[in-house]
């Protein structure tokens, strides 16, 4: 399930904050998968002008492979991804 979100109303934009507890590493794909799906509807609910910032724990760890440095350049903590990371990382991003 989903944690809880926040609107902060706005003079020219509103900020959507969803924060979130993502599934441990040991849960099972599709307990991964069904948590990732409700996260994209969520977060695809409002609209695409709103400003949204995504918090949590989400029980990532992404490493320094350069697939990945795009999006964590070289400062990642981390030596190797997890399943978890990896999934974060591949959340569809919303067309502008």
């Amino acid at each position: 399930m989903i944690g809880c979100h926040v609107v902060l109303r706005g003079h020219w934009s509103n900020i959507i904050v969803l924060n979130v507890h993502g599934r441990s590493e040991e849960k099972s794909d599709n307990s991964k998968d069904s948590f990732y799906e409700e996260l994209e509807q969520v977060f695809y609910h409002f609209p695409k002008y709103h400003m949204k910032i995504l918090l949590g724990d989400f029980n990532a760890k992404v490493g320094r492979d350069n697939i990945f440095k795009p999006t964590i350049g070289d400062e990642s903590l981390h030596q190797d991804s997890n399943d978890n990371g990896v999934r974060i990382l591949h959340l569809p991003h919303q067309k502008i």
